[in-house]
C-alpha cells in the first residue's frame, strides 16, 4: 500500500499543502473531512476545531497543554478524565463536556470518540467518521508506559494527523522505568550529601509522571512548586497514585534539607530568585526529552534526565505503518526528516512550509497563519 504524508509544524504553526500522489497530482481519493484554517484544524462537516489557536464556537481538546487548549470558545469537548485539567487550566466559567474513552457521539454529520494518547492525563486522539472515511488526529502522544495516564491505543484509520515533535532519529527514548530510577538515585546521593534536590520540569504531565513513577522507589514525602500542586489534585480525583507533596510555599527553609522539590523555572522567576538562595546549598536538575541529545540544559543543571511524554523516532514510524491509513499529516518541528525517511521506505511524502517559504503557484495548496510554540512546554 503507498501511503501519502504531509508533513508540516505544529496544527497550527504553518501554511497547509493539498495532498499529492506520487505522479505529482493532487490526491483526489476522498474529500478534506479535516484542513487547516486560520483557527486551526477544522471540519466544517461537524461543526468544530480541534485544538484551535483561538475562541471558537465548538473546541475538541486534545489535552490541557496550554499550546492546545486556549480559552475564549464558547464549548469545549476533551475526553472525560482530562475534563478537570481543563477547567483547572481554562477556569470555571469555561463550559466543558467530559466524553468518555470510546463513546461514539454525532456532531454534524460526523461521528466522534475520544481515544487514549498516553501523552498525559486524559489525553486523547480524535477519531472523526463521515461517508465511511476514518480520520484521526492524534494531539500529543507516546508508546512508552506511564503510571500517570492511560496508554496509547493504536486506531486503524484512512487518514492520519499525527505530531513529530522528536522527528529525529537521535530521540531513542531510554526505558522510562530505568529514567526515574535514576533520578530516584540521584536524589538519594543529594540527601546523603545534605543538600536540597532541586528538580525542574513542566508543571502539567512530566511533574505528575515523575511523581506516579517514584512511588515504585519510596514513600518519601516530595516539595512541589504551587502550580504543580493544584494539578496534583486533579490526578488525584481520577485515582492516580502520587507520592505525598506538600506546597513548598507553605514550608520552612529549614525543612528543605534533604528533601526533593519538583518545581518549574518560572517559580523561581517569579520570586526574582530568591527562593533558590533560601535553599542552601542544593543540586539542580531537568527532566526533558530534550536532554537526550545533550544539547539542552546541559550547561544550566548538574543533571539532566531524558524523559519525554512524546514519541521517540522508532515509535512515529512504527505508529504510521501500524494505523494502516492511506494518507498521513505529519506535524512537527522535525517534519522534514521525517518526510525524507518516509520517502526512502517507499512513502509519498511532502514537507508543510512557513507560508513566507513556500512555493504559492501550485492549485493543490491552501495556507493558513498560526504560531509556533517552545520547546519546554511540549516536552
Amino acid at each position: 500500500m503507498r501511503v501519502a504524508i504531509q508533513a508540516g509544524y505544529h496544527f497550527m504553526g504553518c501554511s497547509f499543502q493539498r495532498l499529492e500522489n506520487s505522479l505529482g497530482a493532487c490526491d483526489t481519493r476522498s474529500p478534506m473531512l479535516v484542513h487547516l484554517g486560520p483557527k486551526g484544524l477544522h471540519c466544517e462537516k461537524g461543526g468544530f476545531h480541534v485544538d484551535p489557536a483561538r475562541g471558537v464556537e465548538r473546541a475538541l481538546i486534545t489535552h490541557a497543554h496550554s499550546d492546545h487548549a486556549r480559552g475564549g470558545s464558547k464549548e469545549y469537548l476533551c475526553a472525560a478524565p482530562g475534563a478537570g485539567l481543563l477547567a483547572a487550566r481554562l477556569g470555571s466559567r469555561a463550559r466543558i463536556r467530559g466524553v468518555p474513552y470510546g463513546e461514539r457521539i454525532r456532531l454534524g454529520d460526523v461521528i466522534v470518540s475520544f481515544h487514549p494518547a498516553g501523552h498525559v492525563l486524559g489525553s486523547a486522539q480524535i477519531r472523526m467518521e463521515s461517508e465511511g472515511e476514518v480520520w484521526v488526529a492524534t494531539g500529543d502522544f507516546k508508546r512508552d508506559h506511564d503510571l500517570s495516564c492511560a496508554p496509547f491505543e493504536l486506531i486503524p484509520c484512512d487518514t492520519f494527523i499525527t505530531e513529530a515533535t522528536f522527528g529525529d532519529p537521535s530521540y531513542e527514548w531510554d526505558n522510562p522505568e530505568g529514567v526515574c530510577r535514576s533520578i530516584f538515585d540521584w536524589w538519594e546521593e543529594v540527601r546523603a550529601d545534605g543538600a536540597t534536590a532541586v528538580l525542574f520540569c513542566y508543571a502539567l504531565g512530566k511533574a505528575q509522571r515523575i511523581l506516579a513513577e517514584l512511588t515504585r522507589f519510596t514513600k518519601r514525602p516530595v516539595l512541589v512548586a504551587p502550580e504543580i500542586e493544584r494539578l496534583n489534585y486533579c490526578y488525584r480525583e481520577e485515582g492516580v497514585a502520587l507520592l505525598p507533596t506538600r506546597d513548598v510555599a507553605s514550608c520552612s527553609v529549614e525543612s528543605f534539607r534533604g528533601e526533593l522539590l519538583v518545581t518549574t523555572p518560572h517559580f523561581f522567576q517569579d520570586r526574582s530568585g530568591s527562593a533558590l538562595a533560601g535553599l542552601g546549598r542544593i543540586q539542580t536538575a531537568f527532566a526533558s526529552g530534550w536532554a537526550k541529545t545533550g544539547r539542552f540544559g546541559s550547561r544550566t543543571y548538574h543533571r539532566t534526565f531524558a524523559l519525554s511524554d512524546h514519541a521517540d523516532w522508532p515509535s512515529l514510524l512504527r505508529t504510521v505503518e501500524e494505523t494502516g491509513a492511506r494518507s498521513v499529516y505529519v506535524l512537527g518541528d522535525s517534519s522534514e526528516r521525517l518526510s525524507q525517511t518516509l520517502r526512502k521506505k517507499g512513502v509519498y511524502a511532502s514537507r508543510m512550509l512557513p507560508d513566507s517559504e513556500r512555493h504559492r503557484g501550485s492549485s493543490c495548496e491552501m495556507t493558513v497563519q498560526g504560531e509556533l510554540f517552545g520547546n519546554l512546554s511540549r516536552s
